[in-house]
């Protein structure tokens, strides 16, 4: 967050939820748009991305993918949390990527993740994460 033109503004989403933040300051926040020149590395289009491409909102996995789920499923044994906790997901966000990729996968399918809450920020890194990358 920071003040921009006298305004709280969310540079992005994070470890507080948007809504908590509004109810501590008692308004909305202002919520700055990514653009071509940010004020975190965290707001580049492509950010935190692993080897493996990433496809969002998936509900099963396709031939070739490792599937990474949130909340009950019966696609694999990875999950961000088997009970559907943003907050666990969010601890185990980075973890869990790391560990697939080590594992050499060349995609993941990533379950939809809800918005509401942490589930926002969650969102945003896997949306930065599965961005296409300068080729190096």
């Amino acid at each position: 967050m920071s003040f921009i033109n006298g305004r709280a503004t969310l540079l992005r989403p994070g470890g507080l939820a948007r809504d908590a933040i509004e109810q501590v300051l008692g308004h909305e926040l202002n919520v700055e748009a990514d653009s071509a020149q940010p004020h975190s590395p965290g707001q580049m289009e492509s950010h935190y991305a692993p080897h493996a491409h990433l496809r969002l909102d998936a509900t099963s996995p396709r031939k070739g993918e490792s599937y990474l789920g949130f909340g009950s499923h019966d696609n694999g044994p990875y999950t961000l949390s088997a009970q559907g906790d943003v907050i666990e997901a969010a601890a185990n966000l980075f973890r869990t990527l790391h560990e697939l990729d080590a594992l050499g996968v060349k995609a993941i399918a990533v379950a939809p993740i809800p918005h509401e809450g942490l589930g926002e920020a969650i969102n945003d890194r896997l949306r930065r994460a599965a961005a296409p990358r300068p080729k190096t």
